[in-house]
């Protein structure tokens, strides 16, 4: 049953008049239009004036009261909050756009084969690369350097992991690094292989190789950005969480945003370096009305993929294996106090139920007697079952649902049952938490937000499998996956009361589709694609 709202603002009852109508920049109308209020209410038509939705309502009412010369004829067509992605690494993306793609590969030779085919159009002097994932690989061990060192011996080969935790880098690579056998690993790992590194570096080792990177000169960092934001609006997505920047990229984004160039809203989350940490807590929290930098990411643990993500007992497929820790705890502890004593969020990257662990225990401490701070737990991946009721005072999970579905072929092995049952437990978070946020880590994932809803509701993979979905007691309904990727997502960046819903005051930013996210056939919900995307009133795709 349709509920109809209409408010009118002080801007509506001030505006021009002109037969009895109010002027407007934008009307919509003959819409299904989710407002994803308290209500979960739906209305057919809205008035947007100056970028802001005025007036929400039925088509009678929204003509009766304004007039454009810019009107939407939605032809029944369905319309929902611009799509926010609450954990992404947006910049990272546009520059992987820039090297090689990996993603998809099925094996090493199928690896150097996608660097041979980028290096006949580009003849990098460095090469770069990032997305391959040996659990897709008939092989799913970790490849050593021998086939990089065969067909690239003279130039420095560096290749990220899909999830960002684990590189393969080439002997030449290796050299430039100074990187041997004798070269200490703290918070990851050095993989060593008769007496010799294999080119497999995990966590912060990995460090020492990107040190030696050259950095991308400010024409490919523009071109990175305005070709990541293309994507976005073309998936519906007005405003992402960039999780982990340094503060010049940050620099960069709001000349871009200022001077109308990048028009996409980021919500940033500040590398918690210290040299980071000592330069925002002096400046401050810092809004614009398309960046919000208010929040440092700080890293718990590793991916579970590379066995870096840090478990209380060792991995069920490797015994002598736990993963690691990226920072001492007591380190992890002085950075948690000295956000809590400012006006700053804290997001903290935790995979391994021994990092959740640690981490939940920090926060509950740095957060002890103070309110409203909405600290956020990224991943919240495996948990131990008493440590679920942390999260009931006031921590919010940040998950990524498409995580559960492309990691369940190979999950159970690195986990065993017992801890697989809550690992992936976005339902049970939501219970304790009140709310939840909804994102995709890509480029470890695809930037696709129906994949993220498709994987929250249907818990399966783009193949439809399993048949009965995977551990479906965790799955999302409809509305609560559509929250936690709009009002949700908005809460937990403290813009609740300018994004996320319809709503009277609210940016109009707004996605279209030809069809209903909320009550197509499952097997359908990953053919949606977004017909229009709006950014304050403006159409941007």
């Amino acid at each position: 049953m349709k509920r109809y709202i209409l408010i009118f603002s002080l801007l509506a009852l001030t505006s021009c008049l002109k037969n009895n109508k109010t002027a407007v920049d934008t009307i919509v109308t003959n819409a299904t239009i989710y407002t994803v209020d308290k209500a979960f209410g739906t209305a057919t038509a809205m008035a947007v004036s100056g970028g802001k939705i005025i007036a929400v309502g039925s088509d009678d009412e929204i003509r009766k009261s304004f007039e454009s010369k810019n009107t939407i004829e939605a032809k029944g067509k369905f319309i929902y909050p611009g799509l926010i992605d609450a954990h992404c690494h947006f910049y990272r993306f546009g520059l992987s756009l820039q090297e090689v793609d990996l993603r998809g590969t099925k094996s090493m030779e199928d690896v150097v084969k996608r660097i041979q085919d980028f290096q006949t159009v580009k003849k990098s002097t460095f090469i770069v690369g990032s997305g391959w994932d040996q659990n897709d690989w008939k092989v799913k061990e970790f490849p050593s350097k021998a086939i990089l060192d065969k067909y690239f011996p003279n130039i420095p080969v560096v290749l990220n992991r899909v999830d960002g935790h684990a590189i393969i880098v080439n002997s030449k690579t290796l050299s430039l690094a100074g990187v041997t056998k004798d070269t200490k690993a703290v918070g990851g790992q050095i993989e060593i292989r008769n007496g010799e590194p294999t080119g497999i570096l995990i966590d912060n080792p990995m460090e020492l190789v990107f040190k030696i990177i050259p950095k991308p000169n400010r024409k490919t960092q523009i071109a990175a950005l305005l070709d990541a934001e293309k994507i976005m609006f073309d998936y519906g997505l007005t405003t992402v969480n960039d999780a982990g920047l340094d503060p010049e990229v940050i620099d960069l984004m709001d000349s871009l945003q200022k001077a109308k160039v990048l028009k996409l809203n980021v919500y940033a989350m500040v590398s918690a370096y210290q040299k980071n940490i000592d330069t925002y807590l002096k400046k401050g929290i810092y809004k614009t009305d398309n960046l919000n930098v208010r929040s440092f990411k700080m890293y718990g643990d590793g991916a579970l993929g590379s066995r870096g993500a840090c478990l209380h007992k060792p991995y069920s497929d490797m015994s002598n294996q736990y993963g690691a820790l990226r920072s001492p705890i007591s380190e992890m502890r002085s950075v948690a106090l000295q956000i809590a004593n400012s006006d700053f969020q804290l997001n903290s990257h935790a995979i391994g139920d021994s990092a959740n662990t640690v981490l939940l225990k920090i926060y509950k401490e740095a957060l002890f007697g103070k309110k409203d701070r909405r600290w956020k737990i990224e991943h919240a991946q495996v948990l131990r079952e008493q440590d679920f009721d942390y999260f009931k005072a006031g921590i919010i999970p940040s998950v990524q649902p498409t995580h559960a579905t492309s990691d369940m072929y190979w999950a159970g092995e690195r986990l065993g049952k017992d801890r697989l049952k809550n690992s992936y437990a976005y339902k049970k978070l939501l219970k304790k938490a009140g709310i939840i946020a909804l994102g995709t880590d890509f480029p470890i994932e695809e930037v696709n937000p129906m994949a993220t809803f498709h994987s929250a509701v249907a818990r399966k993979d783009s193949k439809g499998y399993p048949i009965g979905g995977f551990q479906m007691e965790n799955a999302l309904a409809r509305e609560e996956t559509l929250r936690g990727m709009t009002i949700w997502a908005a809460y937990s960046n403290f813009e609740e009361k300018e994004k996320g819903s319809l709503e009277v005051g609210k940016w109009a930013d707004f996605v279209i589709y030809d069809e209903d996210i909320m009550k197509i056939e499952e097997s359908k919900i990953l053919q949606i694609k977004a017909s229009n995307t709006y950014l304050k009133g403006i159409k941007v795709k």
